[in-house]
């Protein structure tokens, strides 16, 4: 087939073709004029002649410009950082300050704070809960925890899926996949529970991250069956008395849902497919929120 003038030189690589070498889970049969590394079409920038990569571009080579060339980017379309581990690290610090806080304080902090529909609340004298317009539970809770071995068991798993998840999504779209997980799941817990049953901790979102490794580990032709054993270990500890199951598996399904759009949104409507599908998220919360506010009220 014949070429247009100016179009990338595409080689017969077939099956076997290159991959980017700044993402390397994208085949491409373009090069680097310049260093002839194989570059995708996201990379590569329109020089005097042919296209090069932004490494050279940024040397001086190249004389064009490309927008979404500048920075290195993730399987997702997010931005590579020094350190792709930092917002997990904050998370668990923001858990651990909690349980801190819940320790120092005593029961009276957590029975403020926990996810609970309707009930008697000592600290408080009065009815208190997410029907009495306290919607803040729904996310307060997520930073709580019952005990040293909930808080360790799931710090311990936000430190083993969350960092590499991170790495693979971006900052941005790492938390609104944790954030719109761990809402699915209390708005779940909230929606189905007995209204003066408290719940907390950070599992709805956790298991919303095991979902979403799932689907990238899929995505990326990865060996499933170390991360689908885990998933299945946490699910069957799911279902034994005193665990808000709901919670888990609202957490799950959203982080399946969110984490499908992050990673297999199309290129030229990324932003809008990965976050739209979030917002979409949000709004099931909110449906299921105001369902139950309506039953208890």
């Amino acid at each position: 087939m014949d070429q247009a003038p100016g179009s990338p030189q595409v080689g017969q690589d077939g099956p076997g073709a290159p991959t980017c070498y700044r993402h390397p889970d994208r085949e491409t049969g373009i090069r680097c004029t310049r260093c002839e590394r194989p570059i995708c079409p996201e990379c590569m920038v329109s020089a005097s002649v042919g296209f090069q990569c932004p490494d050279c571009v940024r040397s001086g080579s190249g004389t064009g410009q490309a927008p979404t060339a500048s920075r290195p980017r993730t399987v997702a379309g997010g931005t590579v950082t020094a350190d792709p581990r930092l917002f997990t690290k904050i998370l668990i610090g923001i858990n651990l300050a909690f349980y801190l806080v819940q320790l120092s304080v005593g029961p009276s902090f957590t029975e403020r704070f926990e996810l609970v529909g309707q009930a008697y609340l000592p600290s408080l004298g009065s009815l208190g809960g997410v029907a009495d317009g306290q919607w803040y539970r729904l996310l307060t809770a997520m930073f709580l925890h019952g005990g040293y071995l909930h808080i360790a068991f799931n710090m311990l798993s936000l430190w083993w899926v969350g960092g590499p998840l991170e790495a693979a999504l971006g900052r941005a779209r790492y938390l609104a996949l944790y954030f719109v997980s761990g809402l699915a799941g209390s708005a779940l817990c909230y929606l189905v529970v007995a209204p003066n049953q408290a719940s907390v901790g950070a599992s709805g979102a956790i298991f919303g991250l095991f979902g979403a490794l799932a689907v990238l580990m899929r995505r990326l032709r990865y060996d499933m069956r170390p991360v689908i054993a885990l998933l299945v270990i946490n699910l069957l500890l799911t279902f034994r008395g005193g665990i808000a199951w709901q919670a888990h598996i609202g957490g799950l399904v959203a982080g399946v849902v969110a984490g499908y759009a992050m990673v297999h949104a199309p290129r030229e409507r990324r932003n809008l497919v990965q976050y739209g599908t979030c917002a979409l998220v949000l709004v099931a919360v909110v449906v299921m929120t105001v369902i139950r506010t309506g039953q208890l009220t």
